[in-house]
């Protein structure tokens, strides 16, 4: 391999190493061309990229994109599954089946967030359920008890509500007394006419000659 090929494969493997949250290492020795294939290929369906590659040249990738941690793995052939935004479970899941099945494929170890993991790790981690599974159980957890606590809550103030409506449909159906007609107003007595005063109807002349008379 010439150098620029070597420099190109190490940028390759920075940039994955750098983007991956999961990388999971296996020995493939003594798989064929087609049965690596195989595994490329179901890996893939949950989200990883699964590569051969040279010791000598990922240990240069480790160092350049700060996970020197995987430099403990690298012995013998290897190979790895970069998880990204894929399932890790499920790609743990198959690689620890293609181990199984083949009895060939071994797993080694790898890195889960930045924390290292031995193979028995991968193997614990394949057999947990699948992530939408994972996330249903947790969301039930921390749900579940939430909803008891807003129902012991609620259940009081259902109450109330339920006095108060029936109090307002007796207030309806008995009327507002508001609303019924209001007494009316007695007349006013008509002012007595006092004897010193003066008849509407007469005249001041008229009055002082009925007095000459």
């Amino acid at each position: 391999m010439l150098k620029q090929e070597k420099e190109q494969v190490v940028a390759e493997l920075v940039e994955r190493l750098r983007t991956s949250d999961t990388l999971l290492v296996a020995d493939y020795r003594g798989l064929n061309m087609t049965e690596i294939d195989n595994v490329r290929g179901e890996l893939l369906k949950h989200g990883a990229r699964f590569s051969v590659v040279k010791n000598t040249l990922t240990r240069r990738a480790a160092e350049a994109a700060g996970v020197d941690a995987l430099n403990e793995f690298l012995e013998g052939p290897t190979a790895i599954a970069f998880v990204s935004e894929g399932d890790m479970v499920a790609v743990a899941k198959a690689l620890n089946d293609t181990a199984r099945q083949t009895k060939i494929l071994t797993l080694k170890g790898g890195i889960l967030q930045g924390e290292t993991i031995t193979a028995e790790q991968v193997r614990d981690l394949a057999a947990l359920p699948p992530a939408d599974v994972l996330r249903g159980q947790v969301l039930a957890a921390i749900v579940g008890p939430m909803t008891a606590i807003v129902g012991i809550f609620a259940a009081p103030l259902r109450d109330l509500v339920g006095v108060l409506d029936a109090r307002m449909s007796q207030l309806d159906e008995q009327g507002n007394p508001s609303d019924e007609a209001a007494p009316e107003p007695e007349a006013a007595a008509e002012p007595e006419v006092s004897a010193e005063e003066t008849p509407e109807n007469e005249t001041p002349e008229e009055t002082s000659e009925q007095e000459e008379e």
